[in-house]
Parts: C-alpha cells; sequence; structure tokens
C-alpha cells in the first residue's frame, strides 16, 4: 500500500508524473475520462480508471485503493470536489496532494509567498475542502504558469492578439520541475503544508514572450500600449529550503523555447 499512489487527472501533467513514479517503483492508478486513453495506459504501466469527477460511479472505492492521492484536476466545482471528499474519508487514503494555482493571489507590490492573502474564489475554498479534513492529511502545490514540451508560451498569444500588462513580471514553472516537486513532497513527507511552485526569475512579460515567440520561429509578437502596471511576484523559497528543491529550469531568460 505505502508505494502505491492514486492520481485523479492523468492529463498534461498527471501522465507523466505517472510515468516517473512508476520508473521509481510506485504502483500507479490513473484515472481518465476518456475511453480512448484506458489502453494506452495499461501499455505505459498505468492501471488505468475512468472517472468523471461530477459522476463518481463504484469504480471510485478500487481507484481510491492507495495511501496517497494526487488530485490534477482543472475542474473548479465545489460541490463535486466535497462529494470526492466524502469517498476518500472512506478510504485507505491517507496523504492527498492537491495541484492548486498561483492564481489565488491577487496583484501585490510585495513578494507573495504562502502566507500572502488569497482571493476569495472557487480554488480557495476548494483547497480548505481538503486541508480541513481530519481523515487525511493534505498539501496544497500552487503551481505559476505552466509549460514545457507542447505547452510553449510562444505560442499563447496567437493570431495578432496583443500580450496585455507588458511591463508586469511572469510567474512560470516547467513540466519537469512540477513533477520533481511532487515527488520531493512523497520523498520528505511534507504533509500539511502549501507550497508555491514556480521559477526561480521573473522577467518582464515583454522580454519574455519575445524570447518564447522568436525561439519557436514566429515574428515578434504585439504587445498592448501601457496604461497601469499589475504585477506579482511569486516566491519559491519556501520550496527550496523545506524540500531541499533546486530548480532545473530556474531561469526563464536562459532557455531555448524551441528546445524543451
Amino acid at each position: 500500500m505505502k508505494d502505491k499512489i492514486s492520481i485523479l487527472g492523468c492529463g498534461w501533467l498527471g501522465k507523466p508524473l505517472a510515468i516517473s513514479l512508476i520508473k521509481k517503483g510506485f504502483t500507479v492508478n490513473g484515472s481518465t475520462t476518456s475511453e480512448e486513453k484506458l489502453g494506452k495506459f495499461q501499455e505505459i504501466g498505468i492501471t488505468p480508471f475512468l472517472i468523471s469527477l461530477d459522476y463518481l460511479t463504484h469504480n471510485i472505492s478500487l481507484f481510491l485503493d492507495s495511501e496517497i492521492l494526487i488530485v490534477a484536476l482543472p475542474s473548479k466545482d465545489i460541490e463535486d470536489f466535497r462529494n470526492l471528499i466524502g469517498h476518500i474519508e472512506k478510504s485507505p487514503v491517507k496523504k492527498v496532494i492537491f495541484i492548486s494555482s498561483t492564481s489565488v493571489y491577487g496583484n501585490s507590490e510585495e513578494i507573495v509567498t504562502e502566507e500572502s492573502e488569497t482571493l476569495p474564489s472557487a480554488l480557495t475554498t476548494i483547497e480548505m475542502l481538503f486541508k480541513n479534513s481530519a481523515l487525511f492529511e493534505t498539501t496544497v502545490i500552487r503551481f505559476a504558469g505552466l509549460f514545457g514540451y507542447n505547452r510553449k508560451p510562444g505560442n499563447f498569444f496567437k493570431n495578432g492578439r496583443k500580450i496585455p500588462n507588458p511591463d508586469g513580471f511572469v510567474n512560470m514553472i516547467h513540466q519537469d520541475d512540477c513533477i520533481q516537486l511532487i515527488e520531493k513532497v512523497i520523498e520528505k513527507n511534507a504533509w500539511h503544508e502549501v507550497f508555491n511552485g514556480c521559477a526561480d526569475t521573473h522577467p518582464i512579460r515583454r522580454d519574455f514572450y519575445t524570447k518564447c515567440t522568436l525561439d519557436i520561429g514566429l515574428e515578434i509578437p504585439q504587445f498592448e500600449d501601457v496604461t497601469e502596471i499589475q504585477q506579482k511576484v511569486i516566491s519559491n523559497k519556501k520550496s527550496k529550503e523545506y524540500l531541499d528543491f533546486e530548480y532545473t529550469y530556474g531561469d526563464l531568460l536562459k532557455l531555448n523555447y524551441g528546445e524543451i
């Protein structure tokens, strides 16, 4: 049981995470909402489950037959998550990693840490639902903007769309760093915690998106005229110090976005 992990949502992040955990010797239950993916999951060693958060069937009990659950879903439906938590509390799951987002923080002139105030939102409510359960331990990881592999920032603004807030700062994290950070939480038994996951550097959007676009062979992007600068700089200090973690893709302006 201790070497068994369930990942609810084997998509852009969850699937490569599952593959990495399997290589480390874990048995992984993985969920998808697509029947077509079940066979592919089985081929790469993931025990596949067809699960939809808004309609949990009897197979949720088998899926939750693990000590650790990682929730990596884009849904922000509070009642669906409340229902899910009811099932988790009746299962063998003792530890949960809930993947959240740094979008829970508002703009700030101060460096944003895990202790900073969050905005009222569905996501912060869902975080609290997990953290308030007395029947399992939850660690929340708030990831910054996601990039890597087929998710290239140079493609985020296409067809003449102007990039807003050009002099604001970017907060981004590569897929590999996301996976390694999740694995560090498990390795270090870092439960009942909140961690920000974000690269070390925070270039302004104008410099970042210009480089990202040129690196993949596209024309220099267009930017909106500057009116009022909105800024937010996410600190990753806690994740580095508490987990003894080093970001592989820490310096955003030193990367080649055509290669990663």
